[in-house]
């Protein structure tokens, strides 16, 4: 019992620190190509999930076409 304690808590530190790593690597080392294609990404996925937002609240595909030609 006292080692599915031990493993469980590994597990979650481990986590904890390969989240982290991962963070600080992408802060560091990023050339201006990068934080362009970074910030195009996020861009992209902002409009993304404005689009899934509108069509569940308004139910319709063809929201979106309307959606963008507005923001337009």
């Amino acid at each position: 019992m006292l080692l599915g304690w031990v493993v469980a808590l590994i597990v979650v530190v481990g986590s904890a620190v390969a989240v982290l790593v991962r963070r600080d690597r992408r802060r560091y080392g990023v050339s201006a190509d990068g934080q362009r294609i970074e910030r195009a990404a996020t861009r992209g996925m902002r409009e993304a999930r404005r689009d899934t937002r509108v069509v569940r609240e308004w139910s319709g595909a063809s929201v979106i076409r309307s959606v963008r030609d507005r923001d337009s």
